[in-house]
């Protein structure tokens, strides 16, 4: 499923791309992991010791109402008065002869848990009968005396240094108690530092930090590690390539990198010895072949001309005109695909434009078409190349009377299309025809091998040749010749 994913987002080609997402991947998912834990457990905590800062707080509002209960009814104004003239208390206390109705804060699980903390010590202390709320107020709307006056129409000295700590606005504990009828105790405050917000923090700004350079510095190293790495490998794919395309020689692969990459490299240094040495017997065994094979073929012409019986020379001339077409026939196919060139940057649109100038007509009605440019030259083998292209060519003219050449060049690969007006391939035949001297019924002309000498150049170079039957008649001839090596 995580492979498919990758795919739909189209996943970098290069080794060093692939291990840089792929790690990048692990270590967001990692780092999300833990710090997930690390969140949860430090939320958790941290309202452990709210809930204890809260019924730390409930204790000392126990204190100054038990303090305001032991004083007589007409003391207890001047106490406050006197207590609001020093300035500097930890509360705002007031009495009212009606509890203050304010908008209450919208609850969140830290606030709930403060209010039922605090409300918990003050039962216990003063009795589960006790009249009593507590609750969570913004300052803008807090009231304290009984004509609802803001805190910002009091003196400083009264409530703002108990009640505010600018530029923050905390949200403001209210408990409001019944003293005795007609006279409720009110008492405002802030929960102590860290938790006065009360809000849910997230990541703090130095574990983001500490993700974003763990991350960049790991994706760095391993970025480094696989550039070492794979070093040796594109080497060895350059080497590859110069082999395929027939370079004469093919320096062996410095050897570097990993163990497993090491191995590689010998084994590939191994199979080019032993690739270069079959090729140069292969090529000393066939040129013996064809010198023996040219020299009692001219005798024998030469004791046919001596016969007499003038239908007995004709027999023996026919068999002999076979077996050298049947030579030719070989040395051709060898000569054509096995061309020592050296890989160059190859002009696609001046080779194709020579190719088709024999077969333009000054009016417009050649029997050749061109459509399309190459974006860019291919690197290959120039003269291989335009064999290749010219069996195509030749192919389509002498069996499908005219070509339509379309090019379709996107950056990534070359494609040349040669269609013709002939009457086709039958779907059974379509691979047969690129066999050496394979001829359809009716087709007498060369020697049945342009088709497969063009396959084996484009092999050469990576590609492939593909035949399809058109729908409206004719056959259509694929050239498919890759970039991804230039």
């Amino acid at each position: 499923m995580a492979f498919n994913i990758l795919r739909k987002w189209h996943m970098p080609r290069s080794l060093l791309g692939r291990m840089l997402l792929l790690t990048l991947l692990a270590i967001l998912l990692a780092q999300a992991l833990s710090s997930a834990i690390w969140l949860s457990q430090l939320r958790t905590t941290q309202l452990e010791g709210l809930v204890t800062s809260a019924r730390s707080l409930a204790y000392s509002m126990n204190a100054t109402v038990t303090y305001m209960r032991s004083l007589p009814l007409a003391y207890r104004p001047l106490v406050l008065d006197q207590l609001r003239s020093m300035g500097g208390t930890r509360f705002v206390v007031s009495l009212n002869d009606r509890p203050l109705d304010m908008p209450v804060l919208a609850p969140t699980q830290r606030k709930q848990a403060a209010l039922e903390a605090v409300d918990q010590v003050l039962r216990q202390s003063l009795g589960p009968d006790v009249d009593m709320s507590v609750k969570f107020v913004s300052p803008q709307d807090l009231r304290i005396f009984n004509a609802g006056l803001k805190l910002d129409e009091l003196p400083r000295s009264w409530a703002h240094f108990a009640l505010t700590l600018e530029p923050v606005n905390p949200p403001v504990l209210v408990t409001q108690i019944q003293m005795a009828p007609g006279e409720w105790l009110y008492i405002a405050s802030l929960l102590p530092e860290p938790y006065t917000s009360l809000e849910e923090e997230g990541l703090p700004a130095l574990q983001l930090w500490f993700i974003a350079l763990s991350s960049g510095f790991l994706l760095l190293s391993i970025g480094l590690l696989v550039h070492w790495q794979s070093r040796p490998l594109k080497r060895l794919a350059r080497a590859a390539r110069d082999m395929s395309l027939g370079e004469e020689e093919v320096k062996p692969v410095e050897i570097g990198g990993g163990s497993e990459v090491v191995e590689v490299g010998r084994a590939f240094n191994t199979m080019r010895a032993r690739i270069s040495r079959y090729l140069t017997e292969r090529s000393q065994l066939f040129s013996a072949i064809s010198h023996d094979l040219r020299t009692p073929i001219t005798r024998l012409r030469l004791r046919v001309e001596l016969l007499e019986d003038e239908q007995l020379q004709l027999k023996f001339g026919r068999d002999l005109d076979e077996l050298e077409m049947l030579v030719k026939g070989a040395l051709q196919c060898v000569k054509d695909t096995d061309i020592h060139e050296n890989i160059d940057p190859v002009d696609l649109n001046h080779l194709l434009d020579c190719l088709i100038e024999p077969y333009l007509h000054p009016q417009g009605n050649g029997r050749v078409t061109l459509q399309g440019r190459a974006c860019k030259p291919y690197p290959g083998k120039p003269l291989a190349l335009r064999r290749c292209m010219g069996n195509l060519i030749d192919n389509a003219l002498k069996y499908g009377k005219n070509a339509h050449l379309r090019i379709e060049d996107h950056g990534q690969a070359f494609v040349l299309t040669v269609d013709d007006e002939g009457p086709g391939v039958p779907e059974q035949r379509l691979e047969q025809v690129f066999e050496p001297h394979f001829r359809l019924a009716g087709q007498q002309q060369g020697y049945g091998l342009g088709l497969g000498i063009a396959r084996s150049i484009a092999h050469s170079h990576g590609g492939e040749v593909s035949l399809q039957n058109l729908r409206a008649g004719g056959l259509r001839v694929t050239l498919y010749l890759p970039r991804n090596a230039d």
